[in-house]
């Protein structure tokens, strides 16, 4: 009976906790976001007007464990003024990305988790900043080549509560996801989490797309549209959801394996390679003379197909890696901009 007992209790508070809504700030509002990341080695200065946040890449767990150092903080401050111009402009500090460790280390000592969320809220103010984007690739996994834990997945809920204590309710928290949805308890850190970045790049190499939308012969591994449906299923409402969009493509041979949006056009203008759309998986690619997939990228029709799917999904926006990809232009984020602000006119 007793056994009986405790095993009813376990499912209510499951329950519970998966119906708690996110804890959120802009996003309850349902507002459709536009989140640029943008590099701290780049020298571009963001437009403002075509983004609704700006996630400032990157911030680094010392080597104790407690604190946050900023890379190029002079740039972030620059990037701080942007706001005069558009007050309602949110500015985050990303704290991680690829290869940043200590991520382990520091949220497995309740000490240390509550020393960096203190060292949150510290930047935050310090630099007028609007919250804190956690870019942890990825708990319990070593393949960025940091140190991890098969107990990184319960510390990381623990350290997103102690993060969104020490922030308080009005700043945001956000952070950057695997596309399987791998690694978190996103039903245990709903509650203190504004939204959720889907990381739907990077996920094969010619000749697969690297981030098709829907599946087809091309596709080797997760499409993006199963991407959003893992994250559904791993306790995530749709609606706090946003879509990752490359602006850089992954090419073979001739062509280098990470290369920008700004200079796959160039190849195609000098007439190098051939375009080639994917009805299925609505991508493009490029093609050498022998017909091989030599280039999986994003470009405006392929954007324009996504925004209209995050649109009639009812997700919160996009997301893309990262602003200095774009052409002088500003081809791929204006088409993002617009793509999430529109109208629905026609389905997918």
């Amino acid at each position: 009976m007793k056994k009986n007992y405790y095993v009813f209790i376990t499912w209510i508070t499951t329950v519970i906790l998966y119906c708690l809504p996110l804890h959120t700030n802009a996003a309850k509002k349902n507002a459709p976001v536009v989140v640029a990341y943008v590099t701290s080695w780049s020298h571009i200065l963001p437009d403002p007007e075509v983004v609704t946040h700006i996630n400032y890449a990157f911030g680094h767990i010392n080597e104790n464990f407690n604190e946050i150092g900023i890379a190029n903080e002079e740039r972030l401050r620059t990037i701080v003024k942007l706001k005069k111009k558009k007050p309602t402009l949110k500015i985050l500090l990303s704290i991680g990305g690829w290869g940043s460790g200590r991520f382990s280390e520091m949220a497995a000592s309740a000490k240390h988790r509550a020393e960096f969320a203190a060292d949150c809220k510290r930047i935050i103010h310090e630099y007028n900043l609007d919250g804190i984007d956690i870019d942890w690739e990825y708990p319990t996994s070593k393949a960025a080549g940091i140190s991890a834990s098969p107990e990184d997945t319960s510390n990381y809920t623990q350290m997103m509560k102690e993060i969104r204590k020490a922030i308080g309710k009005k700043k945001l928290l956000t952070l950057a996801s695997v596309a399987s949805g791998q690694y978190i308890d996103f039903t245990a850190i709903k509650p203190y989490i504004d939204f959720v970045n889907i990381m739907t790049y990077d996920i094969a190499n010619p000749p697969y797309h690297h981030a098709s939308l829907f599946r087809s012969v091309f596709t080797h591994g997760i499409s993006c549209e199963e991407a959003v449906e893992a994250h559904v299923r791993a306790g995530i409402p749709i609606h706090h959801l946003v879509l990752g969009i490359p602006f850089y493509g992954h090419g073979k041979e001739s062509i280098t394996n990470f290369i920008n949006y700004k200079d796959i056009v160039k190849l195609i203008d000098n007439g190098m390679y051939i375009r080639k759309w994917d009805a299925q998986a609505k991508v493009p690619y490029l093609v050498n003379t022998d017909g091989k997939m030599v280039c999986t990228y994003e470009d405006t029709e392929s954007i324009d197909r996504k925004c209209l799917f995050i649109r009639e999904k009812g997700m919160l926006g996009a997301m893309y890696w990262d602003y200095d990809g774009d052409d002088a232009q500003g081809t791929l984020r204006k088409a993002v901009y617009k793509g999430v602000k529109r109208k629905n006119k026609g389905g997918l």
